[in-house]
């Protein structure tokens, strides 16, 4: 089972968290900096961290160099993803 979902990464925010929708977009927030790929690894932190999986099952499928990505997770439902998310949400 594989979970996606179209993600838009602001980095450098006061805190890390999912800051709503943006169209088909969530908008995660990550206080890691957009230099050196830290705001990427710390988008795999988040929601490994957040889903209790291991960094290995989530992937960035497109965007690396983007602030709009796409990831893919193993081991979780689509459901428990949005969930997540959906939490998030102010």
């Amino acid at each position: 089972m594989t979970a996606r979902a179209a993600i838009k990464v602001q980095p450098r925010a006061p805190a890390d968290g999912v800051a709503g929708r943006l169209g088909r977009e969530w908008k995660i927030q990550l206080r890691a900096p957009a230099v050196d790929g830290k705001a990427n690894h710390a988008c795999i932190e988040f929601f490994a961290r957040g889903l209790r999986l291991p960094r290995s099952a989530v992937r960035i499928v497109s965007g690396e160099k983007s602030r709009h990505k796409r990831i893919e997770i193993d081991g979780v439902s689509q459901e428990a993803l949005e969930r997540l998310l959906r939490g998030g949400e102010s």
